[in-house]
C-alpha cells in the first residue's frame, strides 16, 4: 500500500488565492443569461431616464444643426453622454440644464459606466470578499467536524449530524471533486477542494484544530490512508470511518480510527434479520433513520436520574458511557447511574433533548 504524499508543515499556499481550494457556503446564483439580462435592462432603465430628464428640459438645450431639441436630438443627447463620447452638437445652454447635468445626469453616468463593466468589478470584488471571508473562517473556526468524501455516505452522515443540531458552518467538508465541493457549499456548507491524503488539504480545512472526523471516501484503501494522515495532524479528534469489506476494519482501527463501519457487513446483517423477521429489519432501518420514527441518541446523565438504575429513566436505555468504556444494559457496574456518566438511549424522533 503506498503512503500517502507528505508536505511541509504549516499554512498552505501562503502566496496563492485561497478560493481555489476553500469554497464557503454560497446561494445558487443566477443563470448567466438571466444575470445579463438583468443588467441589460438596468443599462436600458438608466438611458430612458436619462431621455426623460433631457426632454423635459429641452428648452435650456441646443442643437448645433437647427437650434432646436426634439426627442430624438433628447435620446442621441442621453447616448452620447452617458457612453462618455460627448460630440458636444447638443448642448446645455441655460442655468438650469446645467444644474441638472452637474446633479442627475453625472450620477447616472456614472450608474450607466458601472453597470457596463459591472462584471469586470463584481470579479475583483468577489474575490476580495472571498479571501477575507476565507481568512475570517480560518481564525474563527474551532472544534468543527471534517467530513471527507460527500458521496452517499457523507451526505448521509451530514443530514445525521444536522438532526443532532450541528450547525452547517461547523462542518467542512473535503472531496477531490470541485462540482462536489461546490453542491456541498449550496448546502450550506464549507468546501476544501482537494485529496484527503495529503497534508496540506487537510490543513487547508483546519483539521488540527477539528473535533470530530469523518473518513466516508469511495474506497478501502484511500480511508486507511486518509486515517493515518489524520492522526498525523490531530490526535484529540474522534475519528470515524467506513469500509465496505469487513477485512479492511483492523486496518482502519490500527490506522488511528476510533470507530468503523463496514458497509458490507451491516447491510448483509439488516438483510439476514430482515430475511427472519421483515418487522425486526423495518425496526431495525427506523433507528438507523435519524428524525423518523426511532432515534438513538447520547445524553447526560440528569441530576434526577444519578443514583437510579438504567430502568428509571424516561428513555430507553440501551448503554451507559462511564469515562472511555461503554457498558452495556444488563452490566452490573451500570446498575446505578453517576452523575458523569452519559447514557444512549432511543426515544421518539423529535423528542426534545
Amino acid at each position: 500500500m503506498r503512503r500517502p504524499r507528505r508536505d511541509a508543515d504549516g499554512p498552505p499556499d501562503p502566496g496563492g488565492d485561497p478560493g481555489r481550494h476553500v469554497v464557503l457556503p454560497t446561494r445558487r446564483p443566477r443563470p448567466p443569461l438571466q444575470q445579463v439580462g438583468l443588467r441589460v435592462l438596468m443599462a436600458l432603465a438608466v438611458l430612458v431616464v436619462t431621455i426623460v430628464v433631457v426632454y423635459a428640459d429641452r428648452g435650456g438645450y441646443t442643437d448645433s444643426s437647427d437650434g432646436r431639441v426634439d426627442l430624438l436630438d433628447a435620446a442621441y443627447y442621453a447616448t452620447v453622454t452617458l457612453s462618455t463620447t460627448g460630440y458636444g452638437d447638443v448642448t446645455p445652454v441655460s442655468d438650469s440644464a446645467r444644474l441638472v447635468n452637474i446633479l442627475v445626469v453625472t450620477p447616472l453616468r456614472v450608474v450607466f459606466l458601472i453597470i457596463l463593466v459591472g462584471t469586470t468589478l463584481e470579479v475583483l470584488a468577489e474575490r476580495t470578499r472571498r479571501q477575507w471571508r476565507i481568512g475570517r473562517w480560518r481564525s474563527a473556526v474551532r472544534e468543527h467536524t471534517v467530513v471527507v468524501g460527500y458521496g452517499t455516505k457523507g451526505r448521509h452522515a451530514v443530514s445525521t449530524l444536522f438532526g443532532q443540531g450541528v450547525h452547517p458552518e461547523s462542518i467542512v467538508v473535503v472531496d477531490p471533486q470541485r462540482k462536489v465541493v461546490e453542491q456541498a457549499a449550496l448546502d450550506g456548507l464549507v468546501g476544501v477542494v482537494g485529496d484527503a491524503t495529503r497534508t496540506d488539504t487537510l490543513l487547508r480545512a483546519e483539521l488540527p484544530r477539528a473535533a470530530r472526523v469523518v473518513v466516508a471516501p469511495d474506497r478501502d484503501d484511500t480511508a486507511v490512508l486518509v486515517t493515518l494522515t489524520v492522526r498525523q495532524l490531530n490526535r484529540k479528534a474522534t475519528v470515524v470511518a467506513a469500509v465496505r469489506e469487513d477485512e479492511n476494519a483492523p486496518l482502519l482501527r490500527g490506522s488511528g480510527a476510533d470507530v468503523v463501519v463496514t458497509g458490507s457487513g451491516s447491510t448483509g446483517r439488516l438483510l439476514g434479520i430482515s430475511a427472519l423477521s421483515p418487522h425486526a429489519g423495518a425496526v431495525m432501518e427506523d433507528v438507523l433513520t435519524y428524525g423518523s420514527g426511532l432515534d438513538v441518541v447520547e445524553r447526560p446523565v440528569t441530576r434526577a436520574e444519578a443514583g437510579g438504575s438504567p430502568r428509571a429513566c424516561a428513555d430507553l436505555v440501551v448503554a451507559v458511557v462511564r469515562g472511555h468504556r461503554v457498558l452495556g444494559y444488563g452490566d452490573a457496574e451500570a446498575a446505578a447511574l453517576r452523575l458523569t456518566d452519559r447514557v444512549i438511549v432511543i426515544r421518539s424522533a423529535g423528542t426534545p433533548a
